[in-house]
């Protein structure tokens, strides 16, 4: 494709989408540019949500292949397209459906929970989904007797089995790549270098679940943090007194955090934490993808039948799915 401005691009890119009668979704940690021309921007869920219920034909969806697989199960009658189809997740790579069996084989009769950040052919082998704000709601919804799988995030496992008190859940051993970019040693870091700085943690992608156990096993001292939902760490900002603050997830969310919020500061609790799958999307992938109707995500009926089960499931069970996540005292329960 031919060099052309960043203005023409985005340009060209609305008028297309205009055209083809397409909604452009972005997740919160997508390049800047691409936040930009989307009509929506979030987080996974939210933005399935936004898919479910949109009147568009089209669903161009800037993030990564299970947000778009999520999408195409909640709106079976949409052309859903991810922009480049090598857009992956790491977390979600760290077990497949044939895993999954065979782990559920080991211990027969227990219950599947699976983070959203999944396959869709391993949300088809789960009992129920979850985010990061309403896994323990959805595990204390399970009778305390009853086994549990939860899978896949290791982080967010430890914690929910730490808060629940249960000793009947069996955590899968994968996590995300970029949590390696933001430790406890990383936090108190840049908490030391911006004193009186609120420290804002985003887990909902996975990224930010290893401060999330840190913090209820008390590697984190928890003066000053807020865990919070996508829309309640946006909100946050201006809601609080502070002028500073760091922000404990994938680095994408602070270009949202600072054009909502343009008198104040933000600091990444790390510049690590950037996620390579969700920059793999760029303006001219967008645009090719609108020109060619490329690449087209769906998902076979067998598959996606069960799935839209497993995530039905979470939202009746959760409420909202979005909330903060529950079980470390002292943080905002509102959202």
């Amino acid at each position: 494709m031919e060099a052309i401005p960043p203005t023409e691009l985005a340009s060209r890119v609305k008028e297309l989408a205009r055209q083809r009668n397409a909604v452009i979704l972005s997740h919160n940690y997508e390049r800047p540019e691409v936040q930009d021309v989307a009509d929506f921007v979030g987080d996974s869920l939210g933005l399935s949500r936004e898919a479910a219920k949109t009147p568009a034909d089209v669903i161009v969806f800037c993030g990564v292949h299970f947000m778009a697989e999520t999408a195409a199960i909640l709106s079976p009658a949409k052309t859903v397209l991810l922009p480049d189809l090598a857009a992956g997740c790491s977390l979600a790579d760290t077990i497949t459906a044939d895993q999954l069996r065979e782990w559920k084989a080991a211990h027969p009769g227990a219950v599947v929970v699976s983070y959203v950040n999944t396959s869709a052919a391993v949300k088809a082998e789960s009992d129920y989904c979850c985010t990061s704000g309403n896994a323990v709601e959805i595990v204390n919804a399970i009778p305390a007797e009853q086994e549990i799988l939860f899978l896949p995030d290791l982080f967010l496992g430890a914690h929910v089995r730490r808060v629940t008190g249960r000793e009947n859940i069996h955590v899968w051993l994968g996590e995300c790549h970029v949590h390696a970019g933001i430790t406890p040693q990383s936090l108190a870091r840049q908490r030391a270098e911006h004193p009186g700085a609120e420290l804002l943690v985003h887990p909902e992608c996975g990224c930010a679940t290893s401060v999330v156990e840190a913090l209820s096993a008390g590697a984190i001292p928890k003066e000053g943090v807020q865990v919070l939902s996508t829309e309640g760490m946006i909100r946050r900002p201006a809601e609080s007194g502070s002028r500073e603050f760091i922000v404990a997830t994938e680095t994408g969310i602070l270009h949202r955090l600072r054009r909502a919020n343009p008198d104040k500061t933000f600091h990444a609790a790390s510049d690590r934490a950037e996620c390579q799958y969700m920059k793999m999307t760029t303006l001219p992938k967008v645009l090719r993808s609108l020109e060619t109707m490329t690449h087209r995500v769906t998902v076979p009926d067998d598959v996606a039948a069960p799935a839209r089960r497993a995530l039905e499931r979470m939202v009746a069970i959760g409420g909202n799915a979005t909330r903060p996540v529950s079980g470390i005292a002292g943080f905002d329960p509102g959202e």
